[in-house]
């Protein structure tokens, strides 16, 4: 019964929350919604016993990849003083969203380890175990794929950050080490009380 309930929570929060993240107008509460789905989400991989995915949905996804949704949205031209006029008005539900956070941590710890106590100890492997022993066996040819395309993907994004743009100096080191003291530094005598005029 408590098991249900916490699984309506956390799944209400993750479709809600998912819901604001395609409908606020502001990027960055954008973000801070989808790591509120994620969190949401790795409550409920807690639920089903699948720890590692949990851990896993939170480190990389909350710890990478919403982090730099976040550095890549406060690089765009954001108006932060309209940001910060609705800070007092906004406090309360920041507030409420994050207390509703702590205490679903708490209950996603609580929930565990009361079903930890109840799940019967099998003779098979761990989770963790298990979810290697699929992924490299039985979909070893899918998993390289997903590497190769996303090999792929950061070879065009390097390519696509070296394309020649105009206005933009670039390095080159035979130039840079071709180069004589004579073309480089010019010995000019000053006056005394004057400046170098350009």
């Amino acid at each position: 019964m408590i098991e249900s309930l916490f699984f309506y929570l956390f799944a209400t929060i993750t479709c809600l929350s998912g819901l604001m993240v395609i409908s606020s107008r502001n990027p960055v509460h954008s973000v801070l919604f989808l790591i509120l789905a994620f969190f949401n989400a790795a409550g409920l991989f807690v639920m089903l016993g699948a720890e590692f995915l949990a851990m896993l949905l939170v480190v990389v996804y909350v710890g990478a990849v919403a982090v730099l949704f976040l550095f890549v949205v406060m690089m765009l031209d954001i108006n932060f003083a309209e940001l910060r006029e609705g800070f007092q008005k906004y406090l309360p539900l920041g507030l409420g969203v994050g207390g509703l956070l702590l205490a679903e941590l708490c209950l996603t710890v609580f929930a565990g380890a009361t079903s930890a106590t109840s799940i019967p100890v099998s003779d098979g492997p761990h989770n963790t175990a298990a979810i290697g022993l699929v992924l490299y066996t039985d979909y070893i040819y899918l998993f390289q794929l997903a590497g190769m395309i996303l090999l792929v993907a950061m070879i065009g994004a390097i390519t696509l950050t070296l394309r020649k743009r105009e206005g933009v100096k670039r390095q080159t080191i035979t130039v840079q080490n071709s180069r004589t003291r004579e073309e480089s530094v010019e010995v000019v005598s000053v006056p005394t009380g004057q400046g170098v005029g350009k």
